[in-house]
Order: structure tokens, then C-alpha cells, then sequence
């Protein structure tokens, strides 16, 4: 197989890069010290059709192949986390379950406001988060319409989305339902102070008897797990390439002070010990850089890549996280001052183990697989 982009990719890879310099890259530390999702930006980021970048043209989308859309995460992830998880929240959480599970007329009413207005999943609840056996919100059947009733926790863009992929329990088991977040008795709470990822707008939702009609239940009853845990998969090769991002964002940062920075009357760059620092993290990056390529070749060809994304996804994590705490240690004691983006990249890296499930639950889901054909069942 081969991984060259092709001439198109090439293209969008270009217009990523120079909208990600010249539009997000300016912005990125003011979204992150204001802690506000940077809604100009969102806006120019909808114009540009990045919000629609899973959405099928027929309806007002992008429709980039999975690795076009890797890249557009990595180089927006380059300069601004926040920015980055806030568009791979939209189109591989929330985007992506009614372009795959949809029906035509739902498609046609949900596609082209999410091309243009940011969506969220309302999924994890204090007491439960991907084990959907245990969530409390509950969809009663009434008439036409289902009754929602109970509350949603961690949803990233939940303070901003227009729209709300809202999963809840039913007579016949989990369910997921389109929501516009306008509607009578959502009330957007708790503002979640993060360590990192600033700039991402996460709550608490509560939902007190929400009246959605039931045309706008995507899928049936009892599919509300499978259809979250697609949606969980999507996130997680996203993470991936948000982590490549990340991982490049901080290499770039530690060499260019490692050449300005002069210490014994020479650039730092010139020391073994540090180095190493950056031979170890271009291995790491490029090991990555292929996973990813791999994972959205499956995924474009139309087959699983559950595994794949799992495995893109935990290895991203470490790259990023060890990348971001290299090129701190660079930098030296500026690194630990916020003056300087490297604190920044460093907090935000941590975020990446806990998007999408932890990384604990991902290796329980990697060793089911490994023993699966031998009849052994590994519990979490």
C-alpha cells in the first residue's frame, strides 16, 4: 500500500497549514488565559467548511476521506489544542453519528446545521461514562415525542453547541436522540476548570423533562450503545492525530529555542543530552505518524478499525505527553513559566489520556482482542 498524499491531499494539507498559521495560531494563547472557546475563529473555521468536514457534499459538506481529516486535526492541533479537540468533538463524535446512522430525513435536517454550528455528545453521567448499562437519563415514550429527563457531565462543547447527540436509556435500552440545545428544559451548568484544553467549553447539562420529538431518535432503541461506541472509535483515531499534532507542536518549539537559546557561549542545540531528547521524538513521531496513516487507510477502505484506532490512539497519547515533557525540560526553568507556549502544549498533552475513555479501558480492549480466539475473556 502506499501512504504518498495524493495531489488533493496535498492541497488540503496546505490550506490547513496556512489557515492553522495565519488564523489560529494568533489566537491560541488568548483562548487559552481566557479560558472561552475562541468563537470568531470557530466562526471563520465553519467558512472554511471544517465543521462539515465529515458531512457528505450532499449535504453542504466537506467530505474528506479519513486522512484529509487527520490532517486537518494535526495542523490545527499544531498551534491550538482547545481549537483542534473542539472541531474533532463536532465532527467525530457528533457529526459522525447521524452521517452513519441517520436516516435521509434526519440527514437532511441535521447535516447542514451541523455544517455550519457546532454539535456535542452527551454521553458520560457522574456515575457512568462508556458503560451505557449504567446510565441514569432516562427517554420515556409520550405520545410523539420521548421525555428526557437527567443530567450529562464532561461534555466538551456543551456550552456552545447548537446541537446535542444526547444518549439515554429507554424501555428497550439505549438510545440516542438529536436535540437542538434551544430546547425547553436544557439548562447549560457547570463550567469544568481544567488543567488544559482551556479553550474548550466543557459542562455539566441537565435535561428536566425535554420533549424531543420522535422523529429525531437516530436509530432504534437498544442501538444506543453500538452507535456511541462507533462514534468513541471515530474519537479516538481523531485523538491519534491530535496527538501528532500536539507531539510536532512542541518539537518545533523546543528546537527553535534550542538554536536561539546560548549557554558556554554555544546554542543548546549542540549538547548530546538534549539531542537525544530530539532523536527519540522524531522516532516517536514518524512511529505515530504511520499508525495513523494505516488506521485511515482501513477506515477509508471501509474496514474495522476499532483495534487500530485504540492502539493509534494510546500510542498518541505517550508521544505527546513525552514529547510536550522533553521539550519543557528543554526549555529549562522558561519552560515552567507560562510566558512561553511550551507550559501551554504541556498541559494540554495530559488531556489526551482521557478523551475518548481511559487509557486503562484501552488496553483491557486491546488484550480482549489478543485473547479472544483462545476462549479467555480479560475483565476490566
Amino acid at each position: 500500500m502506499d501512504f504518498s498524499l495524493t495531489d488533493e491531499q496535498l492541497m488540503f494539507r496546505g490550506m490547513f497549514r496556512d489557515f492553522a498559521q495565519k488564523e489560529v495560531a494568533k489566537v491560541a494563547t488568548h483562548t487559552d488565559e481566557a479560558e472561552e472557546p475562541p468563537r470568531d475563529l470557530l466562526k471563520k473555521a465553519a467558512a472554511q467548511g471544517f465543521l462539515a468536514a465529515m458531512i457528505p457534499e450532499d449535504f453542504g459538506g466537506a467530505a474528506l476521506d479519513p486522512l484529509s481529516y487527520a490532517l486537518l486535526l494535526e495542523e490545527i492541533a499544531k498551534v491550538c489544542m482547545s481549537t483542534a479537540v473542539t472541531l474533532a468533538t463536532h465532527n467525530s463524535f457528533a457529526a459522525s453519528m447521524i452521517v452513519k446512522y441517520g436516516n435521509d430525513d434526519q440527514k437532511e435536517r441535521w447535516l447542514p446545521k451541523l455544517a455550519e454550528s457546532l454539535g456535542a455528545l452527551a454521553l458520560t453521567e457522574p456515575d457512568a461514562g462508556t458503560d451505557t448499562s449504567r446510565l441514569a437519563t432516562r427517554a420515556r415514550l409520550d405520545g410523539e415525542a420521548y421525555v428526557i429527563d437527567g443530567v450529562k457531565t464532561w461534555v466538551s462543547n456543551g456550552g456552545t453547541a447548537g446541537t446535542l447527540l444526547v444518549v439515554a436509556q429507554t424501555t428497550n435500552g439505549p438510545a440516542v436522540f438529536a436535540v437542538d440545545a434551544k430546547t425547553g428544559g436544557i439548562k447549560i451548568g457547570y463550567r469544568e476548570p481544567t488543567m488544559g484544553l482551556r479553550g474548550v467549553s466543557i459542562n455539566t447539562v441537565y435535561f428536566d423533562h425535554v420533549r424531543v420529538p420522535a422523529i429525531d431518535r437516530i436509530g432504534s432503541e437498544g442501538e444506543g450503545s453500538a452507535i456511541a461506541q462507533a462514534a468513541i472509535t471515530n474519537m479516538q483515531l481523531a485523538v491519534a492525530a491530535l496527538s501528532l499534532g500536539c507531539a510536532e507542536g512542541a518539537f518545533e518549539l523546543g528546537k527553535q529555542f534550542a538554536v536561539e537559546r546560548k549557554q558556554f557561549g554555544v546554542a543548546i542545540a549542540t549538547k548530546q543530552a538534549l539531542g537525544n531528547y530530539f532523536a527519540d521524538t522524531e522516532i516517536d513521531v514518524e512511529a505515530l505518524r504511520h499508525l495513523i496513516e494505516y488506521t485511515t487507510w482501513l477506515a477509508g477502505q471501509g474496514q474495522a478499525f476499532k483495534n487500530e484506532a485504540v492502539m493509534a490512539r494510546l500510542f498518541g497519547a505517550k508521544v505527546a505527553r513525552e514529547a510536550a515533557n522533553r521539550m519543557l525540560q528543554v526549555h529549562g526553568g522558561y519552560g515552567f513559566s507560562d510566558e512561553y507556549a511550551i507550559s501551554r502544549i504541556y498541559r494540554d498533552a495530559r488531556a489526551l489520556d482521557f478523551i475518548g475513555g481511559t487509557p486503562q479501558i484501552g488496553r483491557v480492549m486491546i488484550a480482549q482482542q489478543i485473547f479472544e480466539s483462545a476462549g479467555v475473556m480479560i475483565q476490566p
